[in-house]
């Protein structure tokens, strides 16, 4: 087993699909499982890249595009929305929203209380 030192730490989640997301929102087109993977700062294989799309094409996060017997991926959503819904999500575990709320108010970055302060006044 190497030292603690060597072992990368696990990527939280959702973080490889947020990484793909971003190849293909700053892409001009739809892009092949290798576009995808010759643009990413990651290390991954091929065949993590396409199980990464495949699953953002069952969540409805990417369109698919088959070309000869190869598929073509493009974004059908961006990080934000995917980041708002992850959120969403993980308040609809709590069984006392209140307290989750509360709690995530508290763990803010400096600003970004007075932030969500002013996006719920312009609502």
């Amino acid at each position: 087993m190497p030292p603690a030192e060597e072992i990368s730490p696990r990527r939280p989640a959702g973080a490889l699909e947020s990484e793909v997301l971003r190849v293909l929102v700053a892409a001009d087109e739809p892009l092949t499982p290798r576009d995808v993977l010759d643009r990413l700062a990651s290390p991954l294989s091929y065949s993590t890249v396409v199980t990464i799309l495949t699953r953002m094409h069952v969540k409805q996060r990417v369109a698919r595009y088959r070309e000869g017997r190869s598929f073509r991926y493009a974004p059908l959503t961006d990080e934000a929305s995917v980041a708002a819904e992850r959120m969403s999500a993980a308040l609809g575990t709590g069984t006392d929203r209140a307290t989750v709320l509360r709690r995530f108010v508290a763990g803010l970055q400096p600003g970004d209380e007075e932030l969500l302060r002013q996006l719920l006044a312009d609502d």
